[in-house]
């Protein structure tokens, strides 16, 4: 369903009462905000999954799917996780706040509904959702691999385009729920910015290429979608030795040989290892290796290593 979100804000009303959804259908409109309207849960989902509404005004009791259980499947489902869901409901009891909190809502409103109420909390969670959207399609124009992770369970909130791509092609992420490996590492790291500490990077290797996490805690500003404590941004960048190899000779004017052998110096090998690894010979290698330290204007293997390590961070900073 393609709507103009350039003039309007959607809004999707769920609720089985026909007087509910005219007086809060009539109340939005006047404002200015494109409504949809589901009248079961069922099509609650399938709305929601079509129109990938701003926000949505859930009814808590409706027999069937009931507001709880929508919220959860939504939730569930990767690409409605970051819709914020505001539920009306008449049970007001602790308990059923509570609940309507832990299916995924984001607030609620008290019946009989109050439709300034209704208006005020949706322009305050409608102008949040309008930043993170815009967010993460700035991130997928420039291709950023991006993602927002909950660290309880490695559920994956939202992802750029390329975030998928690299956590399947490095066996990191079925697309919905980070690996094991990252839960494990994303969770200690959680505990250690939680105690004051700075989170260490990951880097996990696989067929000659390293893919590198750096941990963020979400804002909304960020693309998160609620900013809260359990909530994570994770920033991946791909390097391999052909792409690191090939950045160091652009850096440093360096023949594809010559590159080939400062990278294999700052893997630390000697320059037997790294003539049985090119198929040539020792003294090869250290005829290489002096045109290397002629034109990075240095005089020993530690220097141009140390040179090398330092612009292979500038390509390379989550690592």
């Amino acid at each position: 369903m393609n709507l103009d979100r350039h003039n309007s804000d959607v809004v999707l009303i769920v609720d089985d009462v026909p007087d509910n959804l005219s007086m809060l259908h009539d109340a939005l409109d006047e404002f200015g905000y494109t409504v949809l309207v589901a009248t079961n849960g069922e099509q609650a989902l399938q709305r929601a999954a079509q129109a990938m509404p701003d926000v949505i005004l859930l009814d808590a009791m409706m027999p069937g799917l009931d507001g709880f259980e929508v919220a959860k499947r939504l939730k569930a489902e990767t690409a409605t996780a970051a819709i914020p869901i505001i539920f009306m409901t008449g049970l007001t009891e602790t308990e059923h706040v509570l609940k309507a909190f832990q299916s995924g809502g984001v607030d609620y409103v008290a019946k009989p509904i109050k439709p300034m109420e209704v208006l005020a909390r949706i322009a305050a969670h409608v102008q949040g959702a309008r930043e993170r959207r815009q967010a993460r399609n700035a991130l997928d124009a420039f291709g950023h691999a991006t993602l927002s992770v909950r660290a309880a369970d490695g559920r994956i909130l939202w992802q750029t385009p390329l975030a998928r791509q690299l956590l399947t092609a490095h066996e990191a992420g079925d697309g919905h729920h980070l690996g094991e490996a990252l839960l494990d590492w994303l969770q200690a790291q959680a505990v250690v910015q939680a105690t004051g500490g700075t989170p260490q990077p990951l880097t996990i290797a696989r067929h000659g290429k390293r893919l590198a996490f750096a941990l963020h805690e979400a804002s909304a500003a960020s693309g998160g979608e609620s900013g809260g404590d359990d909530e994570w941004l994770l920033v991946m960048s791909e390097s391999s030795d052909e792409s690191t190899i090939e950045a160091l000779g652009l850096a440093f004017k360096l023949t594809a040989r010559e590159a080939e052998v400062l990278y294999w110096v700052v893997q630390g090998k000697t320059n037997r290892d790294i003539g049985d690894i090119l198929g040539t010979s020792p003294r090869t290698v250290h005829k290489h290796l002096e045109h290397v330290f002629e034109k990075l204007g240095v005089e020993t293997r530690t220097a141009a290593a140390s040179m090398a390590m330092g612009r292979v961070r500038q390509l390379s900073p989550a690592r």
